[in-house]
């Protein structure tokens, strides 16, 4: 360290790595390094401390050979440590620095580690290599977030195979108990558990806790109904998009996230269709992507970038996940704004212009209408493209004028760069796209929804696709749900019309499936109780106008749908039929079921990801 070091007990101390320091290195010389580590050092100064650990004290600083910026906070707990760094992570995310006469954006991978447990054994040296460890996990995900050292981060080498051999063999055993547990867990305390207490409050207290329950589904019901009514009618007045531009249009870039093995048979396609796109400013198309090993489709992609110098490709090397793509992406794209899109998406040709017109009048993200383009492959596929449209074109704009703040859904979604700089996406989280929009509206920022703002997608084809899809997607949800309903429904960002949504989206959502459920332990106590299920009266007023008023919300919705969805699909009317037919009898349980089992694989610890397959890739391996 060019710093003296002072001995106080305890404190933390923090690596700082930059993501893009090779890159600058081969471009510009090693003598970027010392330039690098110099402007990370005036951000710690200008970071208003938490906890007393930044904020510019220059003898807690120093840097090493390889370019990495230490920083000692002596006598600071971790918790404020871990806020220091992370508002230093989005300061220096947030800037742009000219390093060696150029403009350039960094992400900072920040690792640290308690000092407690050096001061006996090791020094400092020993908590430096240490939190250069975390450093380079945090490498790994480009994410901002400060990664405590842990042991694992420092397996022998001769013992790291067999550490990984165990790991793989506890997640495969895992993933393989899991479908079979599920079901049983989920009857077990969905229905056995509850049939049991109503019994035995009624044996031994003489209290019938069916009949209150009975009454709470009842209303859970109805509520939901309400709800999606609500939306509907909401839906109807939605915010229209501004009439014009209030600002010239700036340079704007798409960044396409691709796993290509998996997208190889349509990404030519994909890129084709973003360099038809029509904006009248400067527009790049970065394809950030990962892949296993070398695909013949690569040569084509470089051939489509020799001809069209728009298409910029950037391998990730080291890339497991979207999250990684994206996050190597933002710091290489110029536009003022961003457009993000998953590799099977087509936008419309004016997709970037109406964009720029809500960005450019106040708003930090808009998210887009995801339309099916291949309903006619396979029932499944009709079956998700008319949910698609009761998604994007009712619930979406629904809730957003309902409530007041509007989701990014992952992809056809439009981001300030400054802004996605400094959120990034947590590779962590199953749907990183929910988690990056609770962090960014507990930051201020307005997200609005557009359903005229067209990208066309692939739907799974077949159930076992779309059952891994939903399962990542209720699982992420649940997530989501966890790390940020409490701070959501605390923090004084939001009016009481926010969390309220927030509530219904973060909370109801989570407790309706289970809540649905408890209908089977009720009609089961009362059959007991009258002695057969044949005894009872299922003509109970009161019931039947549940039933009618939950069905007539699912005919509500569909038609809804309809009436909101794109001129091609709108065509289709037989599809919306059928798709009211297979909710009602189906659909609806399905997600439920779907719903719930993630609760027990997240309880589980059980979140592999499964890629989606795309049915053109299908098609073309079949062949």
């Amino acid at each position: 360290m060019s710093c003296a070091v002072r001995r106080r007990r305890g404190g933390v101390l923090a690596v700082v790595g930059v993501a893009e320091m090779p890159a600058l290195e081969k471009r510009l010389g090693p003598r970027v390094h010392r330039e690098v580590a110099e402007r990370l050092a005036q951000v710690v100064a200008g970071t208003a401390p938490a906890g007393g650990g930044l904020g510019g004290v220059c003898d807690r600083l120093g840097w090493d050979d390889d370019g990495h910026l230490l920083v000692l906070m002596p006598g600071v707990d971790e918790e404020s440590a871990r806020q220091d760094l992370a508002a230093f992570a989005a300061s220096v995310a947030g800037t742009r620095f000219v390093v060696a006469d150029e403009n350039v954006r960094l992400t900072p991978a920040i690792g640290f580690t308690p000092l407690t447990a050096y001061e006996d054994s090791g020094g400092h040296e020993a908590a430096a290599r240490s939190a250069r460890e975390a450093t380079d996990e945090a490498l790994r995900h480009r994410d901002l977030r400060p990664v405590r050292w842990q042991p694992w981060m420092r397996a022998k080498p001769q013992d790291g195979p067999r550490h990984a051999r165990a790991r793989a063999g506890l997640g495969t055993l895992r993933a393989a108990l899991t479908p079979l547990l599920s079901p049983v867990l989920m009857l077990l305390l969905g229905v056995g558990v509850p049939f049991l207490l109503y019994q035995q409050a009624y044996d031994r207290l003489g209290v019938d806790v069916a009949a209150y329950a009975y009454w709470v589904v009842v209303a859970g019901l109805v509520a939901s109904a309400l709800l999606i009514v609500l939306e509907c009618l909401f839906a109807l007045d939605a915010p229209a998009r501004p009439a014009a531009a209030a600002q010239p249009y700036p340079p704007a870039s798409a960044v396409i996230a691709a796993y290509l093995p998996n997208e190889a048979a349509t990404i030519v396609d994909t890129v084709e269709s973003f360099l038809r796109l029509e904006y009248p400013g400067e527009l790049e198309i970065v394809l950030a992507y990962n892949t296993p090993h070398p695909l013949p489709v690569e040569d084509t992609l470089r051939e489509v970038a020799r001809r069209d110098p728009r298409l910029v490709l950037l391998p990730v090397a080291g890339s497991t996940s979207k999250a990684q793509n994206l996050n190597a992406a933002v710091t290489r794209v110029r536009g003022e704004f961003v457009g993000v899109f998953d590799a099977d998406h087509h936008p419309a040709p004016d997709a970037f212009r109406h964009a720029w017109d809500w960005l450019s009048n106040g708003y930090d993200v808009v998210q887009g209408h995801c339309v099916v383009r291949n309903g006619d492959s396979s029932w499944v596929a009709r079956m998700v493209a008319v949910e698609f449209e009761a998604i994007y074109a009712v619930s979406h704009p629904g809730r957003t004028r309902l409530y007041g703040f509007g989701v990014f859904g992952g992809s056809n979604g439009f981001w300030r760069t400054d802004l996605l700089a400094r959120t990034r996406m947590h590779g962590s989280m199953l749907t990183e796209d929910i988690d990056s929009t609770l962090r960014a509206l507990g930051a201020g920022a307005r997200i609005a929804m557009d359903r005229t703002l067209i990208s066309r997608e692939l739907a799974p084809t077949t159930l076992r696709p779309l059952w891994n899809q939903r399962s990542r997607w209720a699982q992420g949800w649940l997530q989501v749900s966890l790390r940020h309903l409490r701070v959501a429904l605390r923090s004084e960002r939001f009016t009481h019309r926010q969390k309220t949504g927030l509530w219904v989206l973060l909370g109801w959502r989570e407790v309706q499936p289970w809540l649905t459920l408890q209908i089977l332990p009720v009609l089961l106590h009362a059959a007991w109780r009258a002695g057969g299920a044949d005894k009872l009266d299922w003509a109970v007023p009161v019931c039947l106008l549940a039933a009618a008023l939950t069905l007539s919300a699912g005919l509500v919705q569909a038609a809804f749908a309809w009436r909101l969805a794109v001129p091609e699909l709108r065509r289709r009317k037989a599809w919306f039929w059928r798709y009211l037919l297979v909710t009602t009898v189906f659909y609806t349980h399905f997600k439920n079921l779907v719903a719930r089992q993630a609760h027990l694989k997240e309880a589980l610890g059980e979140r592999q990801w499964r890629v989606t397959p795309r049915a053109a890739a299908a098609d073309a391996e079949a062949s």
